[in-house]
């Protein structure tokens, strides 16, 4: 069984609206999974201001911590 990670919204008669079109070629049945979100939740916007201004981070800051460059490793090049 194959994931696909998507979004949508969920409109006024509880149907999901899909943001792009589904990869999938041709009609096939799905499994569906649908995470909401609890009213305490913080968005991923929310997540990295947190982890920009946390001071658990603080040691990223030091030179010391720059071991790698733009010129280590090899390029990644995804082959689908």
């Amino acid at each position: 069984m194959n994931a696909i990670e998507t979004t949508g919204t969920v409109d006024a008669q509880h149907q999901l609206r899909l943001d792009a079109p589904l990869p999938v070629a041709g009609s096939s049945r799905v499994r569906v999974i649908v995470l909401v979100p609890e009213a305490g939740d913080i968005d991923e916007h929310g997540w990295a201001k947190v982890a920009v201004t946390s001071p658990a981070f603080d040691f990223l800051k030091d030179s010391a911590e720059d071991i790698y460059t733009r010129t280590d490793g090899k390029p990644f090049h995804d082959q689908r």
